[in-house]
């Protein structure tokens, strides 16, 4: 058997939840929602659920106050950083001590590159050294490329193995829905629909250049290049480097007067400031973007380019461009990065 280059895509199941029962074992068996300080008569989203949870409708971004009306005899615990990142350093090492290349996507996620004439094999080890190490089970995606692999630990959960090639694409994917593919969400997926492409077949057999006259010259093309299975080969082991920080604010009791708005947007911004000193320093600003979520839960954002306004002005700057006035439940400062300063 020839020795090919693969993309192997491992996602940690249920990672937070999970690592929450490994300190809990009495949480086994449980829906279990993760999410703000934990308590659920209190504004917060969802971080993460059970696949118990996730059975009742409970999901990821879900207010927590609508988790507990769906699901009130679930456990809900309040998120804790530094377990889930020390957790997640464990598996990490275990990734990069399999001798493959490792690229990580996030705390629970990465892309794996290697050469070997068993994916499958090298696929099923990793699962057994990670579960071994840290009591954790993972999925894992085999593909040509990574937008194959990442699609294909959906079909692998929980704790199994898929490949997705250009061998299988067709059969496994075609007569899905364009927003099954990683890259595409619900909204491109309806716009697609309106366009008559329905399915990701009829998204790999759509005319570029039609696409580009509705989505634009970039985003045409590329959708149609999803469609047909086409992506990134390459798997990189450089350091992550965060794009941007912000800090967002939930608040128990609506506001209502914009001048308290503008006052929490500006506290919120100097918070950022203190952050950006302390782990980012030297790395220049050179965008803020501003959340702002009314009440119910509809949410707008605002940005602009700082060119020589502190991050505070910017916000603030940003905070203007919003026309409504509605009661806001929440508030967020985003400060988004340039060239690493060297």
């Amino acid at each position: 058997m020839a020795v090919m280059g693969w993309v192997l895509h491992v996602d940690l199941d249920q990672f937070i939840a999970a690592v929450e029962v490994l300190r809990n074992p009495e949480l086994r068996g449980r829906a279990v929602v993760v999410g703000g300080d934990g308590d659920p008569a209190k504004r917060g989203v969802v971080a993460t659920a059970s696949y118990e949870a996730r059975e009742h409708g409970v999901q990821s971004g879900m207010p927590l106050r609508r988790a507990a009306r769906r699901l009130p005899d679930a456990v809900f615990l309040p998120v804790d950083f530094g377990a889930y990142e020390a957790a997640s350093a464990e598996v990490m090492s275990v990734l990069r001590s399999s001798g493959a290349v490792v690229e990580v996507l996030g705390w629970d996620e990465a892309f794996l590159g290697l050469s070997t004439e068993d994916p499958e094999g090298f696929a099923r080890s990793l699962q057994a050294a990670v579960l071994a190490a840290t009591r954790l089970h993972c999925s894992v995606g085999i593909g040509e490329n990574k937008l194959q692999a990442k699609i294909a630990t959906g079909f692998g959960k929980p704790a199994g193995v898929f490949r997705l090639t250009s061998a299988n694409w067709f059969e496994v994917l075609g007569d899905r829905a364009p927003d099954s593919l990683w890259g595409i969400g619900a909204k491109t997926a309806r716009k697609l629909a309106g366009l008559g492409i329905e399915t990701v077949a009829g998204l790999a057999a759509a005319d570029p250049a039609f696409l580009a006259a509705a989505f634009g010259p970039v985003t045409g093309p590329w959708l149609v290049i999803l469609g047909r299975g086409i992506g990134d080969r390459d798997v990189s082991d450089a350091p992550y480097v965060a794009r941007g920080h912000g800090r967002e604010e939930t608040f128990q009791t609506d506001i209502d007067s914009w001048a308290t708005v503008e006052a929490e947007v500006a506290r919120i911004a100097e918070r950022v400031v203190t952050d950006l000193a302390a782990t980012e320093p030297g790395r220049p600003v050179v965008r803020v973007v501003v959340k702002v979520r009314y009440r119910p839960f509809i949410t707008e954002t605002h940005g602009v380019a700082v060119k020589g306004m502190t991050l505070e002005e910017a916000a603030l700057a940003a905070l203007s461009r919003f026309t409504g006035r509605r009661p806001v439940r929440l508030l967020g400062v985003r400060a988004e990065f340039g060239d690493t300063v060297s």
